[in-house]
């Protein structure tokens, strides 16, 4: 009924930390990966506002998507209340529920497939840069 709310809200979230994140960092010092002596590349660290962006997509796709089925369904109206579940107190409490199991759990997984994410940009990231130290040394 109401459970794109959940990962919308922290979409929303997101957004204002990834705003306030992009003015405190500073620019990446990229670094140059070769392999066989000849340089190929620049590599440099993807800046933490850019994977948060990553999440924020990831939530509001998912959000969007989700409410096109609502409205696709009747569930989302576009007219007051605009959530069909609320015009009734009963229903509102099966959507309150809803919201705070499978919207939850929905926001919760996405958060958790973006956290696997940043673990393995990470592990590329570092693999890069050593790669690179390594050949610039070499020089």
């Amino acid at each position: 009924m109401a459970c794109f709310l959940v990962p919308l809200a922290e979409a929303v979230i997101t957004s204002v930390v990834t705003k306030i994140v992009e003015k405190k960092e500073k620019d990446p010092v990229p670094v140059e990966v070769s392999f066989n002596g000849e340089i190929t590349e620049k590599a440099e660290k993807i800046p933490f506002s850019k994977k948060l962006k990553w999440l924020n997509m990831m939530l509001l796709g998912g959000s969007l998507l989700l409410a096109f089925e609502h409205v696709w369904h009747g569930e989302v109206v576009p007219f007051f209340p605009f959530l069909t579940a609320a015009s009734n107190p009963a229903d509102a409490a099966e959507m309150f529920g809803e919201m705070s199991t499978v919207g939850v759990a929905m926001a919760a997984l996405v958060t958790a497939v973006w956290a696997v994410m940043l673990i393995l940009s990470r592990v590329i990231e570092k693999r890069a840069l050593k790669i690179g130290r390594k050949t610039a040394a070499e020089r």
